[in-house]
């Protein structure tokens, strides 16, 4: 596994959300992100994960909820990748992944786009 710290994994995540257009940070609402170790047990493989209601599901009685959450997980990462160089890209996929589930686009939709 790449020896990263979560330090520098924290810097990589909060760089790939730099990237993305303010045309789209701005639209973000009620969205929090994190950075993690490891996934729910079972679920080693996965990179990154959105929980919470998309913008294209909200309506009148979306008020008052705890804010969608976005989490990036490390040692999965660390565990496919090889050098800081695919850190970031992966980082970056992962990121505009989630990102993209709280816009509403489906996981299909995301691979397509070359997300996945």
């Amino acid at each position: 596994m790449l020896e990263m710290g979560r330090e520098r994994f924290e810097e990589l995540v909060g760089e790939a959300l730099d990237r993305i257009p303010v045309e789209l940070t701005r639209l973000m609402d009620n969205v929090v992100i994190f950075v993690e170790d490891d996934p729910a047990p079972g679920r080693s493989d996965l990179l990154g994960l959105y929980e919470g209601t998309p913008l294209t599901e909200r309506g009148d009685w979306y008020a008052g909820v705890l804010p969608d959450r976005i989490t990036v997980y490390r040692n999965p990462t660390l565990r496919m990748c090889r050098s800081e160089d695919e850190v970031v890209r992966e980082v970056g996929v992962t990121v505009v992944h989630e990102i993209g589930h709280h816009f509403g686009i489906d996981d299909q939709r995301l691979h397509q786009l070359g997300y996945g």
